[in-house]
């Protein structure tokens, strides 16, 4: 797998944990979907993505998005 994957499948088991959290636990767990969105959306723009840096630093292949 490559980072572009990883970022996407993390982000992706994020969401849908806050969610079922947000769900069976508190509500107040939607803001955390909300921070998992805005960050989707500014690595989209920017090229930035946390997760991407901590994933190259650790030696996981680039994919297109993230080089």
């Amino acid at each position: 797998m490559n980072i572009d994957r990883l970022v996407f499948a993390v982000a992706g088991c994020f969401v849908l944990s806050s969610v079922l959290l947000s769900i069976y636990h508190n509500p107040n767990w939607l803001w955390f979907t909300g921070f998992v969105g805005l960050n989707l959306f500014q690595a989209a723009f920017t090229g930035f993505c946390p997760l991407a840096k901590i994933l190259k630093a650790v030696g996981v292949q680039p994919g297109h998005a993230f080089e």
